[in-house]
């Protein structure tokens, strides 16, 4: 039986230091959080840092609970903020990923890096068939990345702020 408390798991790379959310980085993520940021996300940004709070301290139980995971990503050099990625519905057959990173850092790589890693951490400890990794039609980028790992699209999903392409991202075997 998998410990289900993830509050301790890191899945670092070489250029990243990833780990669970903590209260430690929510002034950080809420600065990043920006209207042309969340244009391809599904939620939008937070009117204060206490509005944020609400949501981030939904959060933690989730995490220690080891429901969902959400990773916070940084430099490993210099620890500054880079993104954040989840693992959403750990205990389903096809959990569900997403990322986001920080727009004066878009184009370097990190989104790839981050995606990569969660997916195989998360092949290695719950061994899915794949996983389901939705991408806003419009997002091009997101879409590269997806498709640079190896997802294959299977299908469409609509949301309230944009269609999304359904990507199936194959697991990582050893």
């Amino acid at each position: 039986m998998i410990h289900s408390d993830l509050t301790q798991c890191h899945v670092n790379t070489v250029r990243l230091l990833i780990a669970p959310f903590t209260a430690a980085d929510a002034n950080d993520v809420y600065q990043a959080i920006t209207p042309t940021l969340t244009r391809f996300l599904t939620f939008e940004p937070e009117e204060s840092p206490e509005a944020f709070a609400n949501i981030w301290q939904s959060w933690l139980p989730l995490i220690r609970e080891g429901e969902e995971i959400f990773f916070v990503a940084r430099l490993r050099d210099t620890r500054e903020f880079v993104g954040m990625g989840g693992i959403h519905n750990l205990h389903s057959q096809t959990p569900e990923l997403g990322i986001w990173v920080k727009e004066s850092l878009h184009k370097k790589g990190y989104g790839r890096e981050m995606l990569h890693a969660m997916t195989k951490w998360a092949s290695e400890r719950y061994q899915p068939p794949y996983f389901i990794y939705p991408v806003a039609e419009q997002n091009t980028p997101s879409r590269r990345l997806a498709e640079s790992l190896g997802a294959t699209q299977h299908g469409r999903r609509e949301n309230i702020k944009y269609d999304c392409v359904v990507y199936h991202l194959p697991a990582i075997a050893d």
